[in-house]
Order: C-alpha cells, then structure tokens, then sequence
C-alpha cells in the first residue's frame, strides 16, 4: 500500500480561532478547535505535506467540566476531571462524539461523519482513537444503540472480580484517594464501591500521580488472586463483547483505522479475538497499537496489529542522538533489535505524550530534528507519524493550565497553539523560520511518500564498514542506502551543528546485495536544488561528500 504518513491533530486545539490563552481558562474564555475547521482548503493543504491518515485525536466524548447538560449530556463531578476541558482519554461514551467540536451540539455525530466523508473526498484515510483499558469514573452512555447494555449497568459489585463484571471493585469500601474531591464548590465526589483505577491500581485510594479520574476494564483477568495475575476468557467475558460492538460502531461510521491507547494494557487474547472479527468485515482496517514493552511487541503483531509504536527503541535513540547523548551509529541497533518486524513499527519525533522537540526540555531549537526526521522517513518502509505544529517548530513551551510548562503541548486544557494558529489560520502570522521549516518538512516527506525506493525499496545500513579512522564521525552521521529496480539513494544525515567532510565506504557486500555495477555515475541529492555529485562506484570504495548541519544528503543515481 506504499508509506504511510500520519498526520496526527488533536482536534480540540487545531484550528482554534480564539487567541485568548487565558491560563486555565475554560471554553468561552478560549474557545476551542472543530471539526468544521477541516473544510476542503485545510485538507489540501494536510495532504500536500505528503500525508496520507489523519490521526484525529480526541473525538469520542469524554470527561470535562463544560455544562452541556442543556443538550441533555450529563454532567462530570470537577473532581474527577482532569483540566478544563479534561483527558480524551477519560471517554464517559463511547458511542458518542465530543460536544466541544461541534457547531451544533445536537448534530454532533452528524458533523462528525461529515468530517469523515470530507477526509475521504481530500484523498485521506481517517484514524480515530480507541481507549480500551479504561473508561471516565462517571461513565454512562446516553448514545448507545438499541438494545445495548451499559458497562457495568449487570455488575455484581459484591465481587471484587468476576469475568462476568465489566469493572474490578473494592468490595464494601468508598472511593477515598489522597486528595481533596470537592470542587468548585461541589458537593464531595461520592463512588461506592471504589472501582480500580486505569493504570492498574486496585486499592480504593489512588494518589494524584495516578489516573485517578479513570476505572480500569475487566477483560477476564484476575490481577489480585491469590496465587497470582489468573485468566479467565471462556467463555468469552462481556466486556469482549461490548468492545467489539464499538469497535464495529465507528467501523461502519467510515473510519479506516484505530490507534489503540495503552494497548499492552488489555490482554492479548481479546485483541486476537476483536481484530479478527472486525477484519473479516473490514479487511483493510488498520490497528495501531501503543506498545511499550519491546518483549510484547511480537505477541501484539500476533493478535492482529499492523503496527506499533517504536518508542522505547527507535524514539528514545533518535532524541538521544540530537541531545548528544549517544552516538548516531546507535540507530543501527536499533533497527537491528527489530528487524524481523521493523516494517510494523511506527516511527515519530513528536506525539501528545511526549516533549516538543522544539522545547527547552530536548532540542531547544527545532532544526535539529531534521537529520532524525530525515533517518526516520528514509531509512524504513514503515509507517512515520507526524504530531501537528511539529512542522512549523512549534515549542509547548506554554504554561497552559491543568498542564505547567513542561514542553509538551496540553490535552488536558482550552488553549491555542501559537504555531498552528499561525500555520492554518492567519498564514500572514507565520514567521519567515516557521515558513521554511514547513517547506523542509514537506519536501522531506514528499520524498519518502514518492520515492519507490523509500516506500517499498531494500535497505542496507553503511555503519560497519564506515569508521572514525576512515574519516567518518560515527557520532554524528548516519549512513544507510535504498533500492528499487534501478533507482538507488545513498542517504548520509548529520546529527551535528557543523558542516561534516566525510568519506562514505561502499563495502562489497552492498554491491553483491544490490546487484551494482562496478561503473561512475552522476547522482543529485534530493534533499537540496538539484545538487550533483559524480560517483565512481567501486567495490569497497569511497565516496566524498559534505553533508550539511542538523541535514543530509539523499544522492539519487540510475544504474
């Protein structure tokens, strides 16, 4: 199906119009992105960087402090709800689209399949989320089908577990964590029984740092028996079941893929069993799973998903590598650790969890980024994804609310973000360094998008044979070439703030791989204006070059 270029936005934040950025402010203070904003133009405009999904972040409706009790949405307890406008990742319904999106309130699922018809028209594929381990303390679904039973509406909450509950409790015990449940002037939170929370705490007192406003899922297992975590899925627990009908629900609203939240959270088999039942109706429905653990990677692949995140490995590398932390010939064993699967692991720089790499907290200064966006999108057939604002540099450097100024844009708070609202809604704001950092970041992933030899081409790492004796910085420069039928790139990224001579080594063996000939070529470097350079391919031979700071070369030749 060639790349795969994620465009991730987190809906409520991109194409806010408001520029107020009132600290803690709350919806009418700030306002807030819609899906409307998604009109034909700002689609254009998403796939001419070279993207191919839209990753639409935060759609399913969740916890907030907004009153939309007026629309007869029922209200949150402030307590329990993180920010303003809360986590996305709290869902109250998951039968049911954010209100805060939405123009008209009452057509708010009438505007979302609207944003999924104008996504497809564009030329895009449509990606929303799907949170399985943990749903909102307040829980209640005022959308659900006919004929549909709530979570947790048959729980026997006299067990602690049972396969059959929907929620794990703490039997004959309140909810009281270690802080404070009243809130703005509101009668205390009540919640008896407690309900474990999402990030696996089943005691009925969960501190601050833990997802305190979310209740863990019970998909069969038993994580407090006695002799031991204990399973229990035949028959198949409910709340299988009740899962896989939402998953159908969005499939047949037309969306094209899920990324699944904290997917090592929710047992393995019940993903073989869902994927499975969803792709015998929808085939070509992708699964994203958020996967950490790299001991898990192989089992969730197994259940069905088409790709993973490669955070832990290949993201943690990279920001290494532009921090000086660790030499570029790390990537190398990265790639390595993963070989077998590499072609479903998925690549990024930037998402809503982690820093800015524009951030004081990383990179300071967003151009540094580009040789490890550049490594990233040439060197793999695998998918990349792409967090918006990335390309205009944007910094997080923003004290937001809920959120302090910790380098990360908000999900939990009303705000705009400065670069986005400068890049999709007054364009004339844009900064002349903001206007050639989008233009790089298009013409980088243009190139991986188009290019045969990137997007299903063979790969061959240049790193062993290439040596600080032989005039190559390890530390700084990466190596790495691509084939497809006769087109063949030589990639080389510079992960320094100086220009870098260097002599790349063509060992023999890339010759015998490749199939090359033995003969001069004239080769242009795709990342510059038509830049040439005469090679003599010769076996064990080298090749001279300069590469250019926090950049690259992509020497393109016919053989």
């Amino acid at each position: 199906m060639g790349k795969i270029i994620i465009y991730q936005v987190f809906t409520r934040l991109f194409g806010n119009k408001s520029f107020n950025r009132v600290e803690n402010g709350t919806l009418a203070e700030n306002g807030c992105g819609k899906m409307s904003f998604f009109d034909a133009s700002v689609l254009r405009r998403i796939k001419s960087k070279g993207v191919t999904h839209v990753w639409y972040t935060g759609v399913i409706r969740h916890a907030s402090k907004t009153d939309y009790s007026a629309y007869g949405v029922p209200r949150q307890h402030p307590a329990v709800v993180k920010g303003n406008a809360g986590s996305p990742y709290a869902i109250v319904d998951y039968y049911d689209v954010d209100p805060d999106l939405a123009d008209d309130v009452n057509n708010r699922m009438g505007e979302f399949e609207a944003l999924v018809a104008r996504t497809h028209k564009a030329g895009l594929k449509m990606i929303i989320d799907f949170v399985p381990n943990h749903v909102a303390r307040q829980y209640k679904s005022i959308t659900k089908p006919a004929g549909v039973k709530d979570l947790g509406e048959d729980d026997d909450k006299g067990m602690g577990f049972s396969a059959s509950n929907n929620f794990y409790y703490c039997v004959n015990t309140p909810f009281e964590p270690y802080f404070d449940l009243k809130s703005d002037g509101c009668e205390p939170y009540s919640e008896f029984p407690a309900k474990a929370t999402g990030n696996d705490h089943f005691g009925n007192r969960p501190t601050v740092n833990d997802w305190y406003e979310t209740v863990k899922l019970n998909y069969g297992v038993d994580y407090c028996d006695a002799g031991g975590r204990s399973c229990h899925f035949d028959p198949i627990p409910d709340t299988w079941h009740k899962m896989l009908d939402i998953l159908m629900f969005w499939c047949a609203k037309g969306v094209d893929g899920f990324r699944c939240d904290m997917a090592e959270m929710v047992p393995v088999e019940f993903w073989s069993w869902a994927i499975g039942r969803v792709k015998e109706k929808y085939k070509s429905l992708l699964f994203i799973g958020e996967v950490y653990n790299p001991s898990l990677y192989r089992s969730y692949l197994g259940a069905g998903f088409d790709y993973q995140y490669d955070k832990v490995g290949m993201y943690d590398c990279l920001c290494a590598v532009m921090k000086g932390d660790c030499p570029a010939s790390a990537v190398t064993w990265q790639w390595q650790a993963v070989d077998d699967i590499k072609d479903h692991m998925l690549y990024f720089l930037e998402n809503h969890d982690e820093l800015r790499l524009a951030s004081d907290f990383l990179a300071k200064d967003a151009r540094k980024a580009i040789p490890a966006l550049m490594t990233c999108l040439f060197m793999g057939s695998n998918p990349y994804m792409l967090y918006a604002g990335q390309e205009f540099g944007e910094r997080g450097m923003d004290k937001e609310g809920f959120s302090g100024l910790d380098g990360r844009t908000t999900i939990f708070d009303y705000w705009t973000v400065h670069s986005l609202y400068n890049g999709y809604v007054n364009r004339r704001k844009l900064s002349k360094d903001e206007k050639a950092l989008e233009n790089t970041y298009s013409r980088i992933l243009n190139l991986a998008l188009n290019e045969s030899a990137v997007s299903d081409g063979l790969f061959f790492d240049l790193m062993y044979a290439n040596r600080p004796d032989n005039g190559f910085n390890t530390d700084k420069l990466y190596a790495f070439m691509r084939k497809s039928g006769n087109e063949v790139l030589l990639v080389v990224t510079n992960f320094s703030d100086e220009d870098i001579d260097c002599k790349v080594c063509l060992p023999r063996h890339v010759f015998d791989y490749f199939g090359l000939p033995e003969k001069a070529v004239e080769a242009v470097d795709l990342f510059s204006d038509g830049e040439t350079l005469s090679v003599n391919l010769v076996a064990d031979g080298f090749v001279s070059m300069r590469v250019p700071a926090n950049g690259g070369r992509a020497y393109k030749f016919i053989i």
